[in-house]
């Protein structure tokens, strides 16, 4: 119960805090709607590495001009927690975009706990999450039409907690029972809004799913970018995939924690991405081109969307169209080439 009362007063005095600043999300004119993804800042104040995960946010907010900026977890790593969390918010909020967050697996270990650092991001937050009674750090992002103020589309976002609990399973905690029902309840209330037909929607959280794994591993799935560590999931599959892949609506997860991972992979129809590694030389990153961010396009009204990762100086990667780069066809029905 005093759990739940703090979480409510940081909900409320966040609300008080923002509520002026908070624009609605909307497709453009030309029917597209623009993400970036920036994953695993490690920012510590005070340390010069750290400076290079702002300048790159910087940088690629300049050149894609997105809607919406999404940051999966990992923000910080160091103390002082709150001057490091301020520093990193306050780089957001000078983009001049619409920004929310998700916790990692590191952000409360320097200080702070999950209900100080959300109250202290969501005074900066300029965009309207619909919470449900006990989700906590759980919420759904509306994005309306670019005619009229109809939900087209939906953004997920998800706390995908720390460490497994379980003295029998170890590892990394798991998206929980109640985070399954949670998103249930919501995707069949979008549903039904939308006329009965699951509405095209994005999922983002921070450390991946087991089935980031078992799809690479299929020898018959294709898969773009690079992988140069093992997936650090979860040891217990709670069934998020599965609720997702019931419920029609969720096109593509996103997910960061693995630094040398930015591989996109189609699974039984839902591309499963990490983000580009954002953050500066504080911790492991090995890729080669260095930091950056993922780019999503959604297009209204449909069920596709392009992705791309822009690392510094305006380099480009492993652009695709989904799902169209991940269907096989016949090959029969090609146009005849001509040697």
């Amino acid at each position: 119960m005093r759990r739940l009362v703090s979480i409510l007063l940081v909900l409320a005095m966040a609300a008080g805090c923002a509520s002026a600043q908070r624009l609605p999300l909307r497709f453009r004119a030309d029917g597209t709607f623009k993400i970036v993804q920036f994953t695993d800042l490690h920012y510590i104040h005070g340390n010069p590495h750290a400076l290079r995960a702002l300048a790159r946010m910087r940088e690629v907010v300049k050149a894609e001009q997105p809607d919406l900026v999404v940051v999966t977890g990992d923000m910080i790593f160091g103390q002082p927690a709150e001057q490091s969390m301020r520093d990193v918010a306050q780089c957001l909020d000078s983009l001049g975009v619409p920004f929310c967050t998700t916790f990692g697996n590191h952000d409360e270990e320097f200080g702070l706990s999950h209900d100080e650092l959300y109250r202290l991001l969501h005074t900066h937050h300029n965009v309207e999450p619909e919470h449900e009674a006990g989700t906590e750090y759980d919420y759904v992002l509306r994005i309306k039409g670019s005619r009229d103020d109809s939900t087209r589309a939906a953004i997920y976002c998800l706390d995908s907690h720390n460490k497994s609990q379980s003295r029998l399973v170890g590892g990394y905690a798991w998206l929980t029972r109640s985070q399954i029902a949670w998103y249930r309840a919501e995707s069949q209330r979008l549903t039904g809004e939308n006329g009965g037909r699951p509405l095209p929607s994005l999922a983002f959280f921070h450390i991946p799913l087991p089935e980031f794994e078992t799809a690479f591993c299929k020898p018959d799935t294709w898969v773009i970018g690079a992988r140069m560590e093992e997936v650090c999931c979860p040891r217990l599959n709670s069934g998020m995939f599965d609720a997702m892949k019931k419920g029609g609506d969720v096109m593509g997860i996103f997910c960061g924690h693995d630094h040398n991972n930015d591989y996109a992979v189609m699974w039984k129809g839902i591309l499963l991405a990490y983000g580009r590694y954002t953050g500066g030389n504080t911790v492991y990153n090995d890729l080669v081109g260095g930091n950056g961010a993922r780019v999503i396009v959604l297009h209204e009204g449909q069920r596709t969307f392009e992705t791309w990762l822009r690392l510094k100086h305006g380099t480009i990667r492993n652009r695709l169209r989904v799902p169209d780069n991940f269907a096989w066809s016949d090959p029969t029905k090609r146009p005849v080439e001509r040697d």
